[in-house]
């Protein structure tokens, strides 16, 4: 699955355990501009590093797998969790950037005229 977004916030790498390391990624997802959501990316072990070249108001392009288990608590109350699990990350834009795109070739003076034009008009 992808998403596509602004970077709102990003996360220092935790380590959960001795094993488990992760980061967040908090993308604002606009697909109703008057109501903004906040969608909430994990990064695990070696994904980790794919978060270390992205800033704050980027617009970035998320793909992730969701992931879903259950837990039960002492009561035996059954419980749902989903998760977001970035694998990889592609920077669109960043913030306030505003480069030419890669085909945009130069300006060409067309202010000079020759006086060997053979165009017939």
């Amino acid at each position: 699955m992808e998403v596509k977004g602004k970077v709102h916030e990003v996360s220092p790498t935790q380590q959960v355990t001795d094993s488990l390391k992760k980061r967040e990624l908090i993308l604002e997802y606009i697909e109703n501009p008057q109501y903004p959501e906040y969608l909430k990316f994990e990064a695990i072990q070696d994904r980790c590093a794919l978060i270390d070249n992205v800033k704050i108001g980027d617009d970035v392009e998320v793909f992730f797998n969701l992931r879903g288990r259950p837990w039960t608590d002492k009561t035996g109350k059954k419980s749902y969790f989903n998760s977001l699990q970035l694998w990889k990350i592609n920077v669109l834009a960043g913030a306030g950037s505003a480069s030419a795109p890669e085909y945009a070739a130069p300006a060409a003076d067309i202010s000079s005229s020759s006086d060997d034009d053979d165009l017939p008009f």
